[in-house]
């Protein structure tokens, strides 16, 4: 059985997808990006975007009544892998050890002309 997650702490889904779904002790966070909640507005330059995204991913984790500390496996997208160096930077203030697995993908573009996304999976247990 799943169950979908929403909260209006975090953007509301742009497309047919759950902000997260929850399957037994798993929840699956969509991929987040730079969106001010309140405004649906992309906020301005990589580092607001990467502490955006962890704030929207943070509460769609308390949504489902969790915290990033539940992240066992998260993908990172960033339209310029340069960047990286900035996610990792961020990243730390949201997590603490030990750190989810953890891909870092290039791409060429993402919605809204967004420079980074982030997706997670949480585990319950």
């Amino acid at each position: 059985m799943k169950t979908a997650i929403q909260t209006s702490d975090a953007p509301a889904a742009i497309g047919t997808y759950s902000q997260a779904v929850r399957a037994g002790d798993i929840v699956y966070l969509s991929g987040q990006i730079g969106l001010d909640p309140a405004t649906m507005q992309l906020v301005d330059g990589i580092e607001a975007q990467i502490q955006r995204v962890f704030r929207n991913l943070a509460a769609v984790a308390a949504a489902a009544g969790l915290g990033l500390d539940a992240a066992v496996r998260m993908t990172v997208y960033l339209t310029d892998l340069a960047h990286f160096a900035k996610v990792n930077e961020i990243m730390v203030q949201y997590l603490q050890p030990p750190y989810p697995s953890r891909a870092a993908i290039g791409v060429a573009s993402l919605p809204r002309g967004a420079l980074v996304e982030i997706d997670c999976i949480l585990h319950a247990g």
